[in-house]
């Protein structure tokens, strides 16, 4: 058996989200045939301690609290950035200039201006890339792609979009960097969720007209006083898309009791589809041509006939779990890096969504319509 190439990981930042990448490219080596054999060569954090500790939990042959020791390193062939937002363009840009493919959980940058310098650098130099937008690797979202690009609902008329969580609904949690009134807010942190998975269901946005609400004034600093808050809590936003549809998506971190609610309904002239990430392994579909009295929402359930699912597991109803979507997200990148295929959410689309975010955010101001 010819061995496979290595392709080597050095990855900045062992938080929430670095463990899920981690999680990603572990899990995606043990169920898909990858083109080539992953390597978790280095890890970086805030310092050797912490560093090291990641090393040992994750499986990292090697740990620095130097991120640019990485970029020196000809062994390393990906730097897969999980820092904070504010640190993600000098680090990318960094690692581009180093020839590196560099992977990079969303948003991509703060600014719409930055990210396109980094989608434009990435580009110049044949770097292939990826933004952490795993919720459209749901085989879930993709069939439901499928079943309205092949008219199963008819016309398309009408789209609702959320993503709505919790964790900022105690109005005494201190002011975070996701405060930050550069690339903050509830719209750019989780309604950019929502804006991917409605063009990637129904193609591209024309117009948008926002609406952005800071309930909460203010937030403890930390240091005892109080810091006042101008990043939205709830971000809203009408939609007009090129397919003729109209509809609307919601970004909201103060959504009591709510914990993950990636949700959209998509509404046509025979039929509607309606779907929960809180159970996301069930589609649920409704077709006018159902006989009188048997007419309802019917519920599909994730099987092996929902490609890439019976890699995980050969029954259906199972169900997978948010870790593996990082892993389908993986498998799509290394295959792109292997040139069998293209990058699946690549800097060009992440700088897609920012553009989006800061219209929506300006049409808030304005209270008018915004072309995109």
């Amino acid at each position: 058996m010819t061995e496979k190439p290595k392709l080597s990981i050095g990855l900045i930042g062992s938080g929430f989200m670095g463990k899920a990448h981690v999680f990603g490219f572990a899990t995606a080596q043990k169920v898909f045939d990858l083109p080539m054999q992953i390597d978790m060569h280095t890890v970086a954090d805030i310092n050797d301690e912490t560093a090291a500790r990641a090393a040992h939990e994750f499986g990292f042959r090697n740990a620095t609290s130097d991120w640019r020791t990485m970029l020196a390193n000809p062994e390393i062939d990906v730097i897969d950035i999980t820092a904070p937002n504010a640190l993600h363009k000098e680090m990318a840009l960094e690692a581009i200039a180093a020839g590196k493919h560099v992977y990079c959980e969303k948003p991509l940058a703060p600014l719409a201006n930055d990210a396109a310098e980094m989608a434009d650098a990435a580009e110049a130099a044949g770097i292939k890339t990826q933004v952490g937008f795993n919720y459209i690797c749901n085989p879930m979202l993709t069939l439901a792609r499928e079943m309205i690009a092949g008219g199963e609902l008819g016309d398309i008329r009408g789209y609702r979009g959320l993503h709505a969580e919790d964790y900022m609904a105690n109005a005494d949690d201190p002011y975070t960097f996701r405060h930050d009134p550069a690339g903050g807010g509830a719209l750019a942190d989780l309604g950019s969720h929502a804006l991917a998975t409605a063009e990637f269901l129904l193609g591209p946005i024309t117009r948008v007209m926002g609406d952005c609400v800071t309930a909460i004034a203010e937030r403890p600093d930390g240091k005892g006083g109080r810091r006042a808050i101008e990043a939205d809590d709830i971000g809203r936003a009408f939609l007009r898309f090129q397919n003729g549809a109209s509809g609307s998506i919601e970004g909201n971190w103060i959504a009591t009791g709510r914990k993950m609610q990636h949700d959209f309904e998509v509404y046509g002239s025979k039929g509607a589809l309606c779907f929960s990430q809180e159970r996301f392994n069930e589609l649920h579909f409704y077709a006018t041509d159902d006989a009188p009295g048997r007419r309802g929402f019917r519920r599909i359930e994730a099987a092996p006939d929902h490609a890439p699912y019976g890699n995980f597991c050969v029954a259906p109803g199972h169900q997978i779990g948010f870790n593996d979507l990082k892993a389908i997200e993986v498998a799509g990148y290394v295959r792109a890096i292997a040139g069998q295929g293209p990058e699946p959410f690549s800097f060009r689309k992440g700088l897609r969504i920012q553009h989006l975010v800061e219209s929506i955010q300006r049409s808030s101001v304005s209270s008018s319509w915004i072309d995109v």
